[in-house]
């Protein structure tokens, strides 16, 4: 376990604009619960992409101004959102129809652990207290193209996220593509994990004594 008392690398904000610029312009993409939901503002302007929700629309706008909210207009965590021109609505059963069809390009995802070969676990620490079950997740990892997971690097009280096997009930194996935290973006390969890139101020040593996978550098 390492301290986390340092203030170090990007903030939450930055760490979903990094996101953003790696979503290509057209792309299909479905957004997590939390950090991931800030994706949808950090696009470049100029770039159009269609935002997915599994409870069925597809051309998710914005969040609404405060008090023009729409309590039927609502994204997968419930929260009010709003609607582009052109956007349609379904049956939540063919929304999972596109997940699983393969038709949505990204997925943005939290995480609790993610292990070295790509495994994710997102949803339940194994507490009995949990959220009962793990959602539209599972579908995600599964059909989607492309799995992005942005979270902290270490938990609250410090522990690495980014571990050898998970510990935690899996959401799926194998199934992680890039790994973005307030310390580096991370890819994930058939070789292990490769840095990309690393937040002002971390080195490769600061962020290996954060990580019980082993990392690896670009040559």
């Amino acid at each position: 376990m390492v301290s986390n008392a340092e203030k170090i690398g990007w903030d939450v904000q930055e760490m979903a604009r990094k996101v953003a610029l790696d979503i290509p312009d057209g792309a299909y993409v479905n957004l997590g619960i939390g950090i991931p939901e800030m994706v949808s503002g950090l696009v470049p302007e100029g770039r159009e992409v269609i935002y997915h929700t599994e409870n069925g629309l597809l051309g998710m706008g914005p969040l609404p101004p405060a008090g023009e909210e729409d309590p039927e207009l609502i994204n997968a965590g419930k929260k009010c959102v709003t609607a582009i021109p052109g956007a349609c609505y379904f049956h939540h059963a063919d929304s999972f129809t596109m997940i699983r069809g393969k038709h949505i390009d990204i997925c943005v995802l939290g995480a609790l652990q993610i292990s070295e070969s790509g495994d994710l676990a997102n949803w339940s620490t194994g507490d009995e207290k949990a959220i009962p079950a793990v959602g539209g997740a599972m579908d995600l990892v599964a059909g989607v193209k492309t799995i992005y997971v942005i979270s902290k690097h270490v938990t609250k009280t410090g522990e690495p996220k980014i571990v050898k096997s998970c510990t935690y009930p899996l959401t799926g194996k194998a199934v992680v593509d890039r790994i973005y935290t307030d310390l580096a973006i991370i890819d994930v390969t058939p070789k292990g994990l490769f840095v990309r890139e690393m937040a002002p101020g971390v080195t490769m040593n600061y962020l290996q004594e954060r990580t019980e996978a082993t990392l690896h550098q670009y040559e």
